[in-house]
């Protein structure tokens, strides 16, 4: 597994989602260490660390991978970034080590089972799914012209082109979008069921950061949070999409610096 470590203080541990990685996380991780030791992951499959054509990709997995990483650093107190499908992974950490994360920062995530999908992520996982993500690339490709309301600069998309140039590279990507449990009987919505049962249980400060254009984890699902965690702060960004930290990365850090004061 690839990680950023950088700075010292209180831990601050950033999951990013699919098709992203740590990269996704650059500008308030630079802002972060200067007060705080800031850990940003590669999922396993994906971003710089290595990427299995065996392994077992699903969320318990990463989930897992997660747990290690927290044990081989020894991080006690650990402040929670999550995004996109790094929500049910870092919520998956939180619920079965409640004493040990103390405050939580939510962006357009989800930790729940949700059917609303869209049709254009439900077609990557089809028939036709395979060669769509992992021969032609388009999940990732797309994911830097739909994720915004700002058109990313050519340097930002290459940056999370980076880590997928082949069909080899892209087993994570592709592995993420077959693991989102649409069915009552995927394997993996038992544990996604038994993360959100376990949420209320989650004591610690929650700060919610939405981006309001995002067409994939829509208002819909930013209720659901509020359902969970009635007393959270929450800020909505009307000129945000999905890729938050590329719309607003100024206001976002701001937002953040304050709740981890």
């Amino acid at each position: 597994m690839h990680y950023v470590d950088q700075g010292e203080g209180v831990p601050v541990l950033m999951v990013h989602g699919n098709p992203t990685w740590s990269f996704f996380y650059r500008t308030i991780a630079e802002g972060l260490s200067k007060t705080h030791r800031v850990i940003v992951p590669d999922h396993i499959g994906m971003g710089l660390s290595d990427k299995p054509q065996d392994a077992d990709y699903r969320l318990s997995f990463h989930i897992d991978n997660i747990e290690r990483l927290v044990e081989h650093l020894g991080l006690k107190d650990i402040i929670l970034i999550v995004h996109d499908w790094g929500g049910a992974i870092g919520f998956g950490y939180a619920v079965n080590h409640l004493e040990n994360v103390a405050k939580i920062v939510v962006l357009n995530a989800s930790a729940f089972f949700d059917p609303r999908i869209p049709r254009r992520i439900r077609l990557c996982r089809g028939i036709l799914g395979e060669f769509f993500v992992r021969r032609l690339n388009l999940f990732a490709r797309a994911a830097t012209l739909m994720t915004t309301v700002t058109r990313l600069p050519k340097q930002a998309r290459q940056g999370y082109l980076l880590p997928y140039g082949s069909y080899a590279d892209r087993v994570g990507i592709y592995s993420f979008l077959k693991d989102i449990p649409t069915e009552r009987g995927h394997r993996t919505r038992p544990l996604l069921d038994s993360i959100e049962s376990r949420l209320r249980e989650v004591s610690a400060d929650v700060l919610i950061l939405w981006g309001k254009k995002d067409f994939c984890f829509s208002e819909h699902f930013l209720d659901r949070w509020k359902g969970f965690f009635p007393s959270a702060e929450t800020r909505l960004y009307e000129n945000a999409g999905h890729y938050i930290l590329e719309d607003v990365p100024d206001e976002a850090l701001r937002e953040i610096q304050e709740f981890v004061r």
